[in-house]
């Protein structure tokens, strides 16, 4: 495994941020684009210690899905701030009331559905690999 850079991955994490507001300039505003900042601000100081198995920083897949978001599906400035934070409630200390009174209820509401959806598949994923065990031992 070779050394993490810290320096270079914040590079990173601010061409990625560069790159996202490019994305969404067509559809933002100067406010529009101080709460992008604001959520994803948030995003890196949750997940500043996180890393994925990749062993980048997590804070990538978040900027990617909020990229995506933007530019491959033309979505507005509140499915970006959500795209930023889907995990943050999640996987960090921070909770719905959290979001809620930084970004509003609407933000905290579909951050709140993006997790339910999460956890149903979750779960139905579990049930499919427990009915092939089943299947595989009757074999």
């Amino acid at each position: 495994m070779r050394p993490i850079d810290l320096e270079q991955e914040k590079k990173e994490i601010l061409n990625k941020y560069r790159s996202l507001l490019r994305a969404c300039d067509d559809k933002t505003n100067k406010e529009d684009k101080k709460e992008i900042r604001k959520a994803f601000n948030l995003a890196v100081e949750a997940h500043k210690n996180m890393r994925r198995k990749s062993d980048e920083p997590y804070i990538y897949h978040p900027i990617a899905v909020a990229h995506i978001a933007a530019k491959e599906i033309g979505l507005g400035t509140t499915s970006i701030i959500c795209a930023l934070l889907h995990d943050v409630v999640e996987d960090t200390d921070y909770n719905l009331k959290d979001i809620e009174e930084l970004f509003g209820k609407k933000v905290a509401k579909i951050i709140d559905g993006l997790t339910k959806i999460k956890d149903v598949f979750d779960k139905n994923v579990s049930m499919q690999a427990e009915n092939f065990r089943k299947m595989l031992l009757t074999l």
